[in-house]
């Protein structure tokens, strides 16, 4: 790519190569270890038996030209299954997505117009735009260029008459990125008045997040409290940095919108909740799977272009936790809204903001088909965002295993990611290349990496003021270089919330209690299958010790084939030891956990000790404990914890 003289809005002139850091081609990054069998689950359940047990992705689908559903559903399935097939490299998957792209591609009107002729919302075909771009970027497809062209000349000249609205309206910015893609291949200045056309008729998300946030569980609806538009929307800061440049400044609102999020809504698992809507902050409101994937996509856009290493800690945060939580776990089914404290799976009334009884259900379509169509892009697109392209080398967003085949300034670069990463501490990088000039190759060091030791053909790399926005940058002759060995020491981390409760970290992972799982299938059920989950013990634990949480011991066991499951000798991959007791007056409230009772538990049985497990692999969960004893006084570190 080749630097633009792009105007900006004030009629200055800027030099720039749109997003600071780039995406490597679909298909350069490929996943190994646990994270290839992770996504050959998904492949061999729901993404790849889709179309066969779900009419609405099928032949008569109204995005393959039939008379079926012809608004979001066929583009949300492609949005998954795209990045599926090249991330993996299947040629059945593929196959599949073929003839979905050759109808979109022969749809186009002359007047620039495309997709099913039934639907004219701006908002599907949003979706489909990032489908052709993936599947352009993966193949080299050369149609994609003009097809978007002339759909862009075609907003251009509408958009004024027929502006976003509704959906659109909250979801622009994900328009916008595509009027980028393209700006960045042809440098059209036209498009330039299109994505200020498409800005102008967003919603303002962090004006409205940053300071005018509800401060509790919404009751009405509203585009603003919907948690996927809130989850798309947190990106439209960092899209309108592309254009104005003041990325110091977005950065800044998109900060202050989170932390507005995390005050109102913020959830155990680190997250803000959304059970439909933005559902305040305790730990049995739920969070859509929607939400979860197109919030990882909008952690990756921030990566792009804030650049910052707190941003390949949210996609983290969210591959690592509440994306595998979302599905069983070989992905034959999903939940709609998932719970921090969810102690009970089952058809049965809970406080959603808005959603049916069987929201929490793992099944094909429990509630609602979005998340039925969507969830499919949550872990192809998290390996395509592993790696970006610096300007001078490469730098990893997030870690995991995996492969990558790229180039610097022409010359081929090859890297591989040796790890078992969450559930271990370190990370070999070995990177393979003829090119004997020096290359920038940055690592991102995790916030909560406060012990972190790398070293580089076996000597140590000082990282005490190496360390900028989260990274550090290793710049050098990497022909011969040896491994680059990162140890990110995990140790526990208590999170303070309400009444004196407990949340727990082991690096990036949530850790949870997990009571056992007794599944249920209920026969009949359409697609794969369709479950309840139920306990088979006690799951009202308290915590203890918590001001002693970094000496809790740690075990590890090998990962197994369904990488997130509670299966082999000590039931999970990564175990956290962590001293508590039963909390004997905590009890359901229905058919979920009551409120954690108020901090120090008081009444409670004899100590115990409580395995702590990773959030994604517990399909039941206690997240949020209440605690025993007193919290160490943060005034005094010197302070005993007192039991």
């Amino acid at each position: 790519m080749t630097i633009q003289d792009i105007p900006t809005t004030d009629g200055t002139v800027a030099a720039t190569e749109g997003r600071s850091h780039r995406p490597l081609p679909l298909g350069s990054i490929t996943p190994r270890g646990w994270l290839l069998d992770q996504l050959r689950l998904q492949a061999d359940n729901i993404t790849g038996q889709l179309e066969a047990i779900w009419p609405d992705v099928g032949p008569d689908s109204g995005w393959r030209g039939g008379p079926g559903e012809n608004w979001e559903r066929g583009p949300y399935y492609l949005d998954g299954l795209v990045p599926l097939a090249h991330v993996l490299q299947d040629a059945r998957l593929t196959a599949l997505a073929e003839p979905w792209i050759e109808w979109i591609l022969g749809s186009q009107r002359d007047d620039g117009f495309f997709g099913p002729t039934g639907n004219d919302d701006w908002w599907p075909r949003m979706v489909a735009l990032k489908v052709l771009t993936q599947h352009a970027d993966a193949t080299g497809d050369d149609r994609v260029a003009p097809f978007l062209e002339r759909y862009f000349r075609h907003q251009l000249d509408h958009l004024p008459g027929r502006p976003l609205t509704s959906w659109g309206r909250a979801r622009g910015a994900d328009n916008a990125l595509s009027v980028w893609w393209l700006y960045e291949r042809t440098g059209d200045a036209w498009l330039l008045d299109l994505v200020d056309l498409l800005a102008a008729q967003t919603t303002r998300w962090d004006d409205y997040l940053a300071d005018g946030l509800i401060t509790g569980p919404a009751r009405t609806f509203s585009h603003r409290t919907h948690g996927p538009n809130v989850a798309m929307g947190l990106k439209t800061g960092a899209v309108d940095a592309l254009r104005d440049h003041d990325v110091a400044g977005h950065a800044a609102r998109t900060e202050s919108s989170f932390g507005a999020l995390d005050r109102w809504h913020g959830q155990a698992n680190g997250w803000f909740s959304g059970d439909e809507w933005l559902g305040g902050r305790e730990a049995t409101a739920g969070i859509e799977t929607c939400q979860v994937v197109e919030m990882m996509f909008t952690a990756a856009v921030h990566a792009q272009v804030y650049g910052r290493g707190v941003d390949g800690d949210r996609l983290e945060s969210l591959a690592y936790n509440l994306l595998p939580a979302s599905s069983d776990p070989e992905m034959r089914g999903h939940q709609y809204h998932q719970q921090a404290n969810q102690v009970e799976v089952s058809v049965a009334r809970r406080d959603w903001s808005f959603s049916s009884d069987d929201a929490g259900i793992f099944g094909l379509e429990p509630h609602f088909g979005c998340c039925t169509a969507n969830l499919h892009q949550g872990w192809p697109k998290f390996v395509a965002h592993l790696w970006l392209r610096d300007d001078d080398g490469l730098r990893v967003v997030a870690y995991a295993p995996s492969a990558v085949e790229t180039d610097v300034d022409g010359d081929p670069v090859s890297i591989v990611v040796d790890t078992a990463y969450p559930f271990d501490e370190t990370v070999t990088i070995r990177v393979a290349t003829d090119r004997t000039a020096p290359f920038a190759l940055r690592l991102r060091i995790p916030a909560w990496a406060t012990d972190a030791v790398l070293t580089v053909g076996g000597e140590a790399v000082a990282l005490a003021r190496a360390a900028a926005d989260g990274y550090v940058t290793l710049e050098r002759d990497w022909s011969a270089a040896g491994d680059v060995v990162l140890v990110l020491p995990m140790r526990a981390r208590v999170v303070r919330r309400e009444r004196q409760a407990a949340a727990v970290r082991l690096g990036p992972l949530v850790m949870v209690y997990a009571p056992g799982e007794r599944w249920v299938s209920h026969e009949g059920a359409p697609g794969l299958g369709e479950w309840e989950v139920h306990p088979r013990g006690s799951w009202n634990w308290a915590l203890a010790e918590v001001g002693a949480a970094d000496g809790w011991r740690v075990t590890r066991d090998t990962v197994p084939d369904a990488p997130w499951s509670l299966v082999g000798r000590r039931g999970a991959p990564v175990v956290l030891h962590a001293p508590g007791a039963r909390a004997t007056g905590w009890r359901t409230a229905g058919a979920q956990a009551d409120v954690p009772p108020g901090s120090p538990v008081l009444d409670h049985g004899p100590d115990d000790d409580l395995r702590l497990v990773p959030y994604g692999s517990a399909r039941l969960r206690v997240t949020e404990f209440p605690v025993i004893g007193n919290w160490r006084d943060v005034d005094d570190p010197d302070e005993p914890v007192r039991r």
